[in-house]
């Protein structure tokens, strides 16, 4: 085992008959993971596991290079919970300086710690106001100030972009591409799945407690191909012409009109012949493609095919 990775070892968690998580077995490089799922599907579990919040019931859990103990774990590891809850009173200061304090830090180190936290969230203005006062974009902010105060060089993030405006999220989202570039960890779950699929080096798709698939979502899509064909969007100048052409192919299952007529949705189980099938056309009948996207190449998708299929086999 690298000693940059986080590795679940064949890892369940159950709360009596309750299950949390069973049999999974990951092996988490450095960069961003993004955790997917419903509500009950585990994600939470697996990063109170991580955290050390919670021991297995079954298996091992191996983070970086880090002994299993409570005050390793917590020099390295950064966590935001998804409750939004402050002691009364506190400021986004305060919250920030006494987590530090009471870890062991002396006063100008946690002081100093606390505002180059709450700079690189943009909240130094509002650092002295009472947290309960605060937006929900701005407790989101002052939580994950918090987690990366101490200089982690793992962050476990549930639910981080919740009650961002998009401005925000792309400067929170900065923050987590900074962290990953200088060889960190980010783990977050997240609903909002374009914004997963935007900053994610790597999708964790959970589902009833299994990991169902795991890996960047093109290759995850791609070693999908031959169950569920694969989406491509079309547009060009000869729609019509396009569509005839490609049902003569064994490589299309389908191909529809827009209804714009300006382009074909095409469906096809071997994108390699689809996309060779393409350039002929192009060079053959002179069509002229405006762009090519793939209809179904994001997280949501994935995810939808694969909790699919995953009922379908039950």
């Amino acid at each position: 085992m690298s000693a940059d990775t986080i590795v679940f070892d064949n890892v369940s968690k159950f709360y009596g008959e309750v299950l949390g998580v069973n049999r999974v077995s990951l092996e988490l490089e450095s960069g961003i993971t993004g955790l997917v799922g419903p509500n009950g599907s585990g994600k939470t579990t697996l990063m109170n596991l991580i955290t050390g919040l919670l021991r297995p019931t079954e298996g091992e859990i191996r983070i970086l290079d880090l002994p299993n103990q409570p005050e390793a774990l917590f020099s390295e590891i950064g966590y935001s919970t998804q409750y939004d809850s402050f002691p009364g009173g506190v400021t986004g200061y305060q919250f920030i300086y006494s987590f530090l304090r009471v870890h062991g830090y002396r006063h100008d180190q946690a002081d100093q710690l606390t505002w180059r936290s709450l700079e690189r969230v943009n909240m130094t203005e509002a650092a002295h106001r009472r947290a309960g006062g605060y937006s929900k974009g701005m407790r989101q902010r002052v939580r994950l100030a918090q987690a990366i105060s101490h200089e982690p060089r793992v962050l476990v993030l549930d639910e981080p972009l919740n009650g961002l405006d998009p401005m925000a999220r792309a400067e929170v989202s900065g923050v987590f591409q900074e962290f990953a570039d200088s060889g960190g960890h980010v783990l977050i779950s997240s609903h909002i799945l374009h914004e997963v699929d935007m900053i994610s080096d790597q999708v964790v798709f959970l589902s009833g407690g299994y990991v169902v698939a795991e890996g960047d979502v093109s290759g995850v899509r791609t070693d999908m191909e031959k169950d569920q064909p694969i989406q491509v969007h079309v547009r060009c100048d000869k729609p019509r012409l396009m569509a005839a052409k490609l049902f003569e192919n064994d490589a299309v299952v389908e191909a529809i009109l827009n209804d714009d007529l300006g382009g074909v949705l095409v469906r096809t189980r071997d994108a390699s012949k689809f996309y060779l099938l393409l350039n002929d056309l192009v060079l053959e009948h002179g069509v002229a493609i405006e762009s090519v996207s793939a209809a179904d190449a994001n997280v949501r998708a994935v995810y939808q095919y694969l909790i699919g299929s995953e009922r379908e086999s039950r």
